[in-house]
């Protein structure tokens, strides 16, 4: 049985990959940071089995900020891989908290590589990096070599973190990996994320819960957008390859923001109309001419990422990983699993 220890085990991608490695036979540990308030929903139905609790999963109080805590849990769990999951990874909140941000996502990685260094616990390490490293994208698509251009404290955090395992690796021939991955979403998302904030309000709307309209900042920003699951089978991936490299997932498709929008309104056959230019743009109901979405610019970043689309060709080629799931198909799932929800609770009320 292999031991695999997940920091940010509590996130979207951290239970997904929890869920994989169990269902693959490890054993597996979880990093939460203490709080007083309960925080393992997205595990919670790991966590209250008791046929997996404390058998095929097992949770630990740390910080990436705490050296001496990432050296005790390491030494205590010797685990055969290592994800590091743990990020303050909102992008607009990183402008508002850049200290700590660089404090979690940079010097958070050099910590945990150190205590692999000086514990010579041997295990592989995996590193969640990210698209948001292309910024001002230098070339369409980013592959692997794309020269980086770092747009936010949190993609410069994460830049120091990915060139800090390329030195270990090198320097202290650890198996040390990035994944650069483009972004992926699902129903677990945070509701504070563009594409979970869009899905919930959309449900709301369309159920009669929520009479104003979805206030969002660059419409027209694009991404690439993948089904986390996938993406974190991917990570499993990177760590069974023959030896350490880093790797870049993603779709090879970019869709826009105001595309994510009315795809989401058509799950319930609803088309949107657009009206007015930049700040003053909104979106209506072509049923009813309900206004919709709304611009405010209180969303916007100080340094906008305009356009991201990956090309995952060496996943492929190396690790046989591709995408399945397809935009149109990602935005059925956020939207059907947060209609279940509405519904459920509403119910319950």
């Amino acid at each position: 049985m292999k031991t695999a220890l997940i920091t940010g085990v509590t996130g979207q991608d951290g239970s997904y990959l929890a869920e994989l490695l169990i269902q693959k036979g490890y054993e597996v540990h979880g990093m939460i940071r203490r709080s007083s308030s309960f925080n393992t929903s997205r595990i919670d139905h790991l966590y209250n089995d008791p046929n997996v609790l404390h058998s095929k999963l097992f949770l630990h109080y740390g910080d990436m900020t705490d050296s001496s805590n990432l050296n005790r849990i390491l030494d205590r769990v010797k685990p055969d891989e290592i994800y590091n999951l743990a990020a303050q990874s909102h992008v607009k909140v990183s402008f508002e908290v850049p200290e700590y941000t660089a404090e979690v996502d940079g010097l958070g990685t050099l910590r945990i590589l150190d205590a692999m260094k000086e514990t010579q616990v041997g295990a592989k390490f995996y590193q969640a990096s990210t698209s948001e490293l292309f910024g001002k994208v230098q070339e369409v698509p980013q592959i692997e070599t794309t020269p980086f251009y770092p747009r936010s404290p949190y993609a410069v955090a994460k830049l120091f973190s990915y060139w800090t395992v390329v030195n270990y690796r090198e320097a202290y021939n650890l198996f040390a990996c990035n994944g650069i991955l483009f972004n992926h979403e699902s129903p677990r998302r945070g509701g504070t994320f563009v594409t979970r904030k869009i899905t919930q309000a959309v449900v709301r709307i369309m159920r009669g819960g929520q009479s104003t309209p979805i206030k969002l900042g660059n419409i027209n920003s694009q991404r690439d957008w993948g089904y986390a699951p996938e993406y974190v089978e991917g990570m499993w991936r990177v760590l069974q390859s023959a030896s350490p490299s880093d790797y870049l997932l993603a779709t090879n498709e970019t869709h826009t923001v105001r595309e994510f929008i009315e795809q989401a309104f058509a799950y319930f056959g609803e088309n949107i109309y657009w009206e007015g230019v930049d700040e003053s743009e909104k979106g209506f109901l072509r049923s009813n001419s309900q206004l919709v979405v709304e611009i405010d610019p209180y969303y916007y970043r100080p340094t906008e990422v305009d356009l991201l689309v990956g090309d995952y060709s060496k996943a492929k080629r190396e690790l046989g990983w591709e995408p399945k799931v397809k935009f149109d198909e990602l935005v059925s799932i956020m939207v059907r699993a947060d209609l279940e929800n509405y519904e459920n609770q509403n119910e319950k009320h």
